[in-house]
């Protein structure tokens, strides 16, 4: 109840025009931004991921809050932390891919390694709220936010507000099946490491990519390679490009079926491959109930505006979204 008040006293002063820190908890680097009321980005450091290693994992966000603090010239910054997984009621990460955080209370140990409140939010849920706050779904009523890259997440915002759920699991899309699919090409569905099969994580990853294009191929790449042979026109690079997007779309289509959100924002880094925005929306048509030419979709598939920033931009936002909900 402590930190509650604490953080409802922050976040009803007038400072809320005073920079935001957000930091990016990702597989391999830890970002940090500073951001300023404005939007602009004032400071921004990366550093690697300790692998494995839950402590070395809180010191090196402690380090990148220390740095953030020294550029800005104030302390201490308000802090929005972006994780893969999501907390429990007990206040412990669950169903993260970087596995060492399931099960700790990372939320109460940055509180006590930083002396303040800190916010938490899933990865994709930050980037939701980025891209539904100033980037391409601002102003949107239903944007649905889809990371791509080593794991597969998505997040939910309607009216530029975040939906996390009674359970804390709105938008975890990615721990879904994979709908209709195809018993040519999707006949031998990998282990997740959530302890099923099949699940569109690994059909959507970026190592999932590459594992299909060395089944296929031969060939290992990974998938900027893969994207970067398709654009010069080898054959192999693009018949894996087109499975790819055919269950991109498939997984979709089933978002649309039960959401259908004004738009879809792409962030991580398969997000990059541009064909993927002309060749998906040709093919969920065909899996969206009711879908037809006398009822075109109007769901728009864009890029996030932010880019790679977008996850961290979301984070730093959640003090303003909680300051807003405040109101």
């Amino acid at each position: 109840m402590a930190d509650d008040a604490h953080a409802a006293a922050l976040t009803a002063q007038p400072e809320q025009r005073a920079p935001l820190l957000g930091i990016d908890l990702g597989g391999t680097k830890i970002e940090g931004l500073l951001l300023g009321a404005d939007g602009r980005a004032l400071w921004r450091e990366r550093v690697p991921t300790p692998q494995g290693d839950y402590r070395a994992t809180l010191d090196a966000i402690a380090a990148l809050v220390a740095h953030a603090e020294a550029a800005a010239g104030s302390a201490p910054l308000r802090v929005g932390i972006g994780t893969p997984g999501s907390e429990t009621a007990a206040g412990r990460i669950r169903n993260a891919n970087s596995t060492c955080l399931n099960g700790q209370p990372l939320r109460s140990d940055l509180q006590a390694t930083l002396g303040r409140p800190v916010r938490i939010a899933n990865d994709a849920n930050c980037l939701a709220l980025s891209e539904a706050t100033d980037g391409a779904g601002a102003g949107a009523a239903v944007v649905f936010a889809v990371i791509l890259g080593t794991g597969v997440g998505g997040g939910l915002a309607v009216n530029g507000d975040v939906l996390a759920g009674v359970n804390g699991l709105a938008g975890e899309w990615g721990h879904n099946p994979l709908p209709w699919a195809d018993p040519e090409t999707d006949a031998e569905p990998a282990a997740c490491y959530c302890g099923k099969r099949g699940c569109i994580e690994t059909w959507l990853c970026g190592p999932a990519l590459a594992r299909d294009h060395a089944k296929h191929s031969g060939e290992q790449l990974d998938a900027a390679r893969i994207a970067a042979r398709a654009a010069s026109g080898d054959a192999a690079a693009e018949a894996s490009l087109a499975r790819y997007a055919a269950r991109l779309a498939r997984a979709l289509a089933a978002v649309i079926n039960l959401v259908d959100p004004d738009l879809i924002v792409l962030g991580g880094g398969l997000s990059r491959i541009e064909p993927l925005y002309a060749q998906v929306p040709r093919l969920w048509p065909r899996h969206v109930f009711s879908a037809g030419a006398d009822q075109p979709l109007r769901t728009r598939l864009v890029p996030s505006l932010h880019g790679d920033a977008s996850g961290v931009r979301g984070a730093a936002w959640l003090w303003r979204a909680a300051a807003q909900r405040v109101r």
